[in-house]
């Protein structure tokens, strides 16, 4: 018995072809049709009929319904997108305002923790990627994006091919790090886990790399391990990798570099975040006579 198969509509046919053109994400993809979905059920009509006061009122509906701003800023993004390019209408995106999101400082692990939460880590391959993480403050898609190719030991870096925003870049390799890497690709190799220039953290099929789901649940059971009752996961250890560089007086605009960022504003924000450099800081409260 064949299994009918859902009919695609030619606005969302079109969007989908707009979407390529333009080399978009698979992820980035998923997340404008969902927002232009979510839309359509709200506006129980064809979306292509809304006028700028529908877009509006759907803004108002995403705010009482209590979503959030980050929530709200991504819908916004997809329906800009398809209003804008696909239909050919950007008069109708007008009434759409962006939400301010509140900064909140990330939560960084000492020294200590994040050394004792990579310890606890019981599986090789996971300690491997989590050293990586700290190491040379790679994102969890980065790390689990690396290739056995990708380990420069000459030069002392890790490639990291296509990062986010489409760019490629060099991350550090400390001696640390590895000689970590070699004991892990030593035992898969063994083990017929890791293929000749394959994924250097492979999944269960060796022609596929291992999830960031999966990396991120083995960073909550070492955490648990650890006894670290902070919220910790992948991207903790790339904030203590910077925050940890700043403490030691490296250069910004050097992790700037290291960690791949685009702007300056984006890195400078660890400046909040390196304790041991602000209490290097003299108060002058100190410099008052006692009383």
């Amino acid at each position: 018995m064949n299994t009918p198969t859902k009919r695609i509509s030619p606005l969302r046919q079109r969007m989908i072809e707009d979407m390529r053109i333009r080399k978009l994400e698979p992820k980035t993809q998923s997340g404008y049709i969902r927002a232009v979905r979510h839309f359509t059920v709200w506006f129980a009509r064809s979306p292509d009929q809304a006028s700028a006061e529908d877009l509006r009122l759907f803004q108002l509906h995403l705010i009482d319904q209590g979503v959030s701003p980050i929530t709200i800023n991504a819908t916004q993004t997809g329906l800009r997108f398809f209003f804008e390019i696909t239909l050919d209408r950007p008069e109708v995106t007008g009434k759409m305002r962006p939400v301010r999101v509140a900064q909140r400082l990330p939560v960084v692990l000492t020294r200590e923790e994040a050394t004792r939460l990579i310890d606890a880590t019981r599986n090789l391959k996971h300690r491997a990627a989590l050293s990586v993480a700290y190491g040379a403050g790679l994102r969890a898609s980065e790390v689990v994006g690396l290739k056995v190719s990708d380990v420069d030991s000459k030069r002392m870096v890790l490639r990291v091919d296509q990062g986010k925003g489409r760019k490629d870049r060099y991350a550090l390799l400390p001696p640390v790090l590895l000689t970590r890497l070699r004991g892990w690709w030593r035992y898969a190799r063994a083990q017929g886990k890791v293929l000749p220039d394959g994924w250097l953290f492979p999944g269960q099929d060796p022609m596929e790399p291992m999830s960031t789901r999966q990396l991120n649940r083995a960073v909550h059971e070492a955490a648990t391990a650890a006894h670290i009752d902070k919220r910790v996961s992948m991207h903790s250890l790339r904030h203590a990798f910077a925050t940890h560089l700043l403490e030691q007086k490296e250069d910004i605009r050097t992790i700037q570099v290291l960690l791949g960022h685009k702007k300056l504003e984006t890195t400078a924000l660890y400046t909040h975040v390196a304790t041991a450099t602000l209490s290097q800081v003299i108060s002058p409260l100190d410099t008052t006579r006692p009383t």
